[in-house]
């Protein structure tokens, strides 16, 4: 949907999980052996991985100014089954923080919310405002106030849609 570029470092784990699922259509490429291969999940795992992805959809609605799309499990819940281990490298002495089960994919998504916190981009990570949509999108814009993942398409649509309100 988006022709942003992917967001950066562990984010981009984040926004693909995120964007496994096209709103519009209802399409969910974690029904898919090829979707779940992507994050190396079992056809087990995927109401779990469903359920991390929901939770970050709404905390990405959150980081754009809007209420969650529907009552999920707060995220802070599952990213405490996801845990980490605090890595030093002999060599520099440089620390990172780590999944504890690398191909866990809670504790995956969990490391890469630390390092974004880190960084100070966890709340450039957003869902697009658009109902129809909800795709997840890293505002690079300089203020951070971006709403839609695409110009083109949903604030296109939404500036459309008030245009045509104020002629009715």
């Amino acid at each position: 949907m988006s022709e942003r570029a992917p967001a950066p470092g562990g984010l981009a784990l984040v926004e693909s999980l995120v964007n496994t699922l096209d709103v519009e259509t209802g399409a969910d490429s974690l029904g898919t052996p090829g979707g779940r291969a992507r994050f190396g999940l079992t056809e087990d795992e995927v109401p779990a991985a469903v359920e991390l992805r929901e939770s970050l959809r709404a905390v990405l609605l959150a980081h754009a100014g809007h209420p969650p799309h529907r009552t999920v499990t707060p995220l802070g819940e599952l990213l405490a089954r996801g845990p980490l281990l605090v890595t030093v490298d002999d060599a520099d002495g440089s620390a990172a923080l780590a999944p504890a089960r690398p191909k866990s994919l809670t504790a995956r998504i969990a490391a890469a919310v630390a390092e974004a916190l880190v960084a100070g981009t966890w709340t450039r990570l957003k869902a697009c405002e658009a109902a129809d949509c909800l795709w997840a999108y890293y505002d690079r814009s300089p203020a951070g106030r971006g709403r839609w993942c695409s110009m083109r398409v949903c604030g296109a649509r939404a500036k459309m849609r008030r245009y045509r309100a104020k002629g009715a």
